[in-house]
């Protein structure tokens, strides 16, 4: 007897590609993240406990279903051990996050991703072997953190100590060519693309000439490229 209840789909087996998702746990980033991967064509089957939540997508999803996602036998008979890529997307419950976690470590899936929301969370995944930990909260605090100091568009920490930041080009290197204004030597970041007002992004080059209304994409050194903005 099923251990739980399919909604727009006959076999989730079928979804189970090589470049198919399955989302557990379906709240506010579990369903956003489910969302934006049915929009760029990803098949993805949903799971979640709370089957009015899944009742929600229905028809959004490839496959979302309503079921214990801390049960090896549910999720086996939803094929989520077929899956190449899953993300356990759970945040209101500890305990489920954490066995269902154990639970897909257990099948050995190739790319394996989790939601903290907590650093002890986060402490628990990584001793689980969780290689791929999303603290949404936390990084989103940081991301912010960075525009709101720095003045930027975006903010964008790549590792521990370098960054891409998205901002418009100060004073002083405008109307010149990039080549001659040496900004890499000088200010030890590297501005990679350009918008110019009326066209699309284009990568930058030793000819690029920026104006006041461009955007730039600038990489680098953390605080430098956070500070590249506010030079005078």
């Amino acid at each position: 007897m099923a251990n739980f209840k399919l909604f727009g789909g006959t076999d989730p087996g079928d979804v189970a590609g090589p470049d198919s998702v399955a989302v557990i746990g379906l709240g506010r980033f579990g369903r956003a993240l489910a969302l934006e991967l049915m929009a760029h064509g990803t098949e993805v089957l949903g799971v979640d406990r709370d089957e009015s939540v899944v009742q929600s997508l229905n028809g959004r999803l490839t496959h979302v279903a309503a079921a214990d996602v801390t049960s090896e036998e549910a999720m086996r008979q939803l094929a989520v051990d077929e899956f190449d890529h899953v993300v356990v997307a759970i945040a209101s419950n500890l305990e489920a996050s954490i066995l269902a976690t154990s639970l897909m470590l257990q099948f050995d899936i190739p790319e394996l991703w989790a939601k903290a929301v907590s650093e002890p969370h986060r402490a628990i995944l990584e001793q689980l072997g969780v290689r791929h930990i999303v603290f949404p909260e936390q990084d989103m605090g940081r991301r912010v953190a960075h525009m709101v100091r720095g003045s930027l568009q975006d903010y964008i920490l790549i590792d521990e100590d370098y960054a891409l930041a998205k901002t418009t080009p100060h004073q002083g290197i405008l109307g010149r060519e990039l080549g001659a204004l040496d900004v890499r030597r000088r200010h030890g970041v590297t501005i990679t693309a350009v918008k110019h007002a009326r066209g699309g992004w284009e990568p930058a080059t030793a000819q690029t000439v920026l104006a006041a209304d461009d955007i730039i994409l600038v990489s680098g050194p953390a605080k430098k490229t956070e500070g590249f903005r506010r030079i005078r």
